[in-house]
């Protein structure tokens, strides 16, 4: 099974390259941009009427903080399950033998879609997240793996759930995929990194970078399995 995984396009889908000889693209949240939901909207249906075309097989969304008009209700489940794309949230899927985990939910920061506080983050993880999981894919990232950033005062942070990646140690799947955080300044965020004591591979598959969307940092990360 060869997974393409992409996150954070933010409405700069058709600048991605598609990669030949994929079985299965994985896109972890924020298809979209605009906040309010009735603009937002439009940008998600756009984004599923290039998704439903992409000529691979099985094709996974996981809604971002970004995706408000989901959240809302304007863009519901049947609309991606039409085209044959699987949307998940806070649910387990069996594909060609993989069990795979999907969850919208971030830590609370603002106003955006789908943000939990942290400790109910950690009810969802323990309740949720199946002991025999093979894939996880979650728009935030667990804390620590590739999940800097700077915060309001100019000094970096690790800005990911550490209740989430206490849940990955435990189930050890496969793949651990995720965005939410993009490249920023000086900081490489995209791409993939394995932890000590731990066979997963963690990814994070963000192709923007702030303050330069437009422009594409990645083409996201791809697997074998």
């Amino acid at each position: 099974m060869k997974i393409w995984h992409i996150s954070d396009t933010h409405g700069f889908h058709e600048l991605l390259q598609i990669p030949e000889g994929i079985d299965m693209v994985i896109h972890s949240g924020d298809c979209s941009n605009v906040r309010e939901p009735y603009n937002n909207e439009p940008e998600v249906r756009n984004f599923i009427d290039w998704f439903k075309l992409l000529p691979i097989k099985h094709k996974i969304y996981v809604a971002g903080n970004h995706d408000t008009s989901i959240e809302k209700n304007l863009v519901i489940k049947e609309d991606f399950g039409a085209y044959n794309i699987i949307y998940l949230e806070n649910e387990t899927i069996e594909i060609e033998g993989l069990k795979i985990f999907g969850s919208p939910h971030t830590p609370q920061f603002g106003q955006w879609a789908f943000m939990k506080a942290r400790n109910k983050l950690d009810r969802i993880w323990s309740r949720a997240i199946p002991e025999d999981v093979s894939i996880v894919i979650c728009h935030g990232p667990p804390r620590g793996v590739l999940d800097l950033s700077y915060d309001r005062y100019n000094v970096l942070e690790f800005c990911g759930d550490k209740s989430l990646m206490n849940r990955v140690m435990e189930v050890k799947p496969k793949l651990m995929l995720f965005g939410h955080i993009h490249n920023c300044k000086d900081i490489i965020n995209t791409g993939t990194r394995k932890v000590y004591g731990l066979d997963t591979i963690f990814s994070n598959g963000s192709v923007v970078t702030d303050g330069k969307f437009g422009k594409l940092s990645s083409q996201g990360n791809i697997f074998e399995l």
